[in-house]
């Protein structure tokens, strides 16, 4: 019985393929005769197409002696020279930003976040890795500082059993 189910749904995805396969075929045709109604309205008035060429202007920076480029058609080309001393260098507007990791956070965060990252290295004294001889101390600690903070939740829910803080 599952040999027939596997064919009977092999079967309904071909035709669903196939159909869709059909529906496509039917739009292309369709699609390449669709003329944009820009084109239309432009041939129709002779006044809008010469309303229409409308010039590009191009902005460019260069550096040095470099020569500004001319341009194609009707573009005008307009170039900003700088230094040569520039060209290399990051632009002015992200010049001189400091970069604050987290402003609000307090100094006990950074500590704590600075003491992890210099923990990770493996084998040290206390820093819980696999590599290493020191790593078995790391580990102890940790469980007992897990251990402990888990007391301490438990007493506070003991303390608000509804979880309303009692001022």
């Amino acid at each position: 019985m599952t040999v027939f189910a596997a064919a009977r749904s092999l079967i309904i995805a071909l035709a669903g393929f196939a159909i869709g396969l059909l529906l496509a075929a039917m739009a292309l045709p369709l699609a390449a005769r669709a003329e944009p109604p820009a084109a239309n309205a432009a041939a129709d008035n002779p006044i809008a197409v010469a309303d229409a060429s409308e010039t590009k202007t191009i902005n460019i920076v260069v550096y040095g002696n470099d020569p500004c480029p001319s341009g194609k058609g009707d573009e005008i080309v307009v170039c900003a020279r700088e230094p040569e001393s520039e060209r290399y260098r990051i632009p002015k507007r992200f010049r001189g930003r400091k970069v604050q990791a987290a402003p609000g956070n307090s100094w006990n965060n950074k500590v704590r976040s600075t003491e992890d990252a210099s923990r990770m290295a493996a084998g040290l004294p206390d820093t819980c890795s696999a590599v290493g001889s020191g790593g078995q101390t790391g580990c102890y600690q940790r469980f007992q500082t897990q251990a402990r903070l888990q007391r301490q939740q438990e007493k506070e829910e003991a303390a608000n059993p509804g979880g309303i803080p009692q001022y």
